[in-house]
C-alpha cells in the first residue's frame, strides 16, 4: 500500500483549495479540472433518472452550466461531488416534467400491419447506455446504505422500472439505494425533510417490487459466463439465418419483447416468435454487430440492401440462466452512441 506523508496530503488539499479559488474567480480551466472527474458518474446518474441517453447528455450539459454559474455560492458545507449531484438531480427533475409528455412513435410502414401485440408499453422514451462510457463512471464506491449492485442498477429492466415511478420517488430511490447517500444528504439535495425522504423511499421501493415483475423482468441473475458466449453466438447465427426454430429454442417461456419509441410489446414465446416470423417474412439478409449496453449483450442490426449494408436497428438482450428472457429493440438512431456507422462496408465488423 502506498503511504503518503503529512506534507503530501496537505499539498493535495491546498492544490484543491487553489483550484476552487481560481474557479470561483472565473477560471474555466480550473473549473474543468474540478468537475471533470465527476462527469461520467453524473452522466450515468442523469441516465438512470431520465432513461434516455440523449436526454442524460442534455441534462449533464445543463447541470455543468448551472454549476459554473453558481460556483461562487459553493460554500464547502457539502463536498463538491454532493453539490454537483444536487444540481444534476434537480435538472433531471425539471427535464422529467417535459420528457414524459412526448408521444410514442406509431408503426410507420404503410400497408403493412404488425402482429397483434400482447400489450402497449408506457416507457417509450427509453434508450440504451453504452458500456464503453462506464470507465470512470464509478470512481467513488456507493455508500454503505446502497442496496443495488452496479450491474443490476444499470440493466434495462431496472432503468425501465425506475421510469414508472413518480419523479421525486425516482430521485430518492437512486440517491439512497443506488448511490448510498444518507437520508439527510438527500433531504438537502431536494430541499425537503428527512421524514419526507424516508416516506418517498418506502413508496419507491414498493413501486419497484411491483414494476420489475410487471414488465417480465424481476430481479433474476444473468446467465453465468460459461453459457453466456454460447447463447449470444446462437442468437446471432439464428437471427442472421432468419431461422425461427433456432431462435425460439433460445427464449424463456415468458420472453418479453419491447421496441421503444414504439409502444408495441410482445410477451411469451409464441407471441415473440410470431413477431420475428413477421419481420423475416418482410425481409432477410440481416447482419448483427456485437457491442455492450447497460451491462448486457447488444448488437447493431444491419440489413443487406442494394445500396449497401444499412443500419436498421439495435438489440439489447437480457439473459436468464441459459435462455434469453427479454429483448429490447431500438431504432438505428442509437447506433452513433455506440460508435457504429450508418453503413457497413462489405466484410466490415
Amino acid at each position: 500500500m502506498e503511504l503518503h506523508t503529512g506534507n503530501e496530503i496537505a499539498g493535495v488539499a491546498l492544490a484543491g483549495m487553489d483550484l476552487m479559488s481560481r474557479a470561483q474567480a472565473g477560471d474555466g480551466q480550473a473549473f474543468r479540472a474540478l468537475t471533470e472527474p465527476h462527469r461520467r458518474e453524473l452522466q450515468l446518474h442523469c441516465y438512470r433518472m431520465l432513461g434516455s441517453f440523449q436526454d442524460a447528455e442534455d441534462a449533464l450539459q445543463d447541470s455543468m452550466l448551472a454549476a459554473w454559474r453558481g460556483l461562487e455560492g459553493f460554500d464547502g458545507r457539502a463536498s463538491l461531488r454532493t453539490w454537483l449531484y444536487r444540481i444534476a438531480t434537480n435538472r433531471c427533475l425539471d427535464a422529467l416534467r417535459a420528457s414524459r409528455r412526448r408521444p410514442p412513435k406509431q408503426w410507420d410502414i404503410p400497408g403493412i400491419e404488425p402482429p397483434e401485440p400482447t400489450g402497449f408499453g408506457d416507457i417509450h422514451w427509453l434508450e440504451p447506455y453504452p458500456d464503453a462510457l462506464l470507465d470512470g463512471a464509478t470512481t467513488v464506491s456507493p455508500g454503505p446504505e446502497a442496496r443495488y449492485e452496479r450491474v443490476e442498477s444499470l440493466s434495462l429492466a431496472f432503468v425501465t422500472a425506475l421510469q414508472v415511478l413518480p419523479p421525486r420517488q425516482l430521485a430518492v430511490l437512486i440517491l439512497r439505494d443506488v448511490l448510498g447517500f444518507h437520508a439527510d444528504e438527500v433531504a438537502d439535495m431536494l430541499d425537503t425533510t428527512v421524514e419526507s425522504v424516508k416516506s418517498a423511499l418506502k413508496r419507491a421501493r414498493a413501486g419497484m417490487q411491483r414494476q420489475l415483475p410487471a414488465i417480465g423482468l424481476e430481479r433474476r441473475p444473468e446467465s453465468d459466463p460459461a453459457t453466456h458466449g454460447s447463447i449470444v453466438a446462437r442468437f446471432v447465427s439464428a437471427y442472421e439465418a432468419a431461422d425461427i426454430d433456432a431462435l425460439v429454442v433460445l427464449f424463456t417461456d415468458d420472453v418479453f419483447l419491447s421496441m421503444p419509441p414504439m409502444p408495441l410489446e410482445y410477451r411469451g414465446r409464441d407471441s415473440v416468435a410470431g413477431f420475428f416470423a413477421f419481420v423475416f417474412g418482410l425481409t432477410q439478409g440481416f447482419q448483427l454487430v456485437p457491442t455492450r449496453a447497460n451491462g448486457q449483450p447488444a448488437f447493431g442490426v444491419y440489413l443487406h440492401t442494394p445500396n449497401g449494408i444499412q443500419g436498421v436497428g439495435f438489440f439489447v438482450l437480457t439473459l436468464v440462466g441459459d435462455r434469453i428472457g427479454a429483448l429490447v429493440r431500438f431504432e438505428d438512431t442509437v447506433l452513433p452512441a455506440f460508435g457504429l456507422p450508418p453503413l457497413l462496408a462489405p466484410g466490415e465488423l
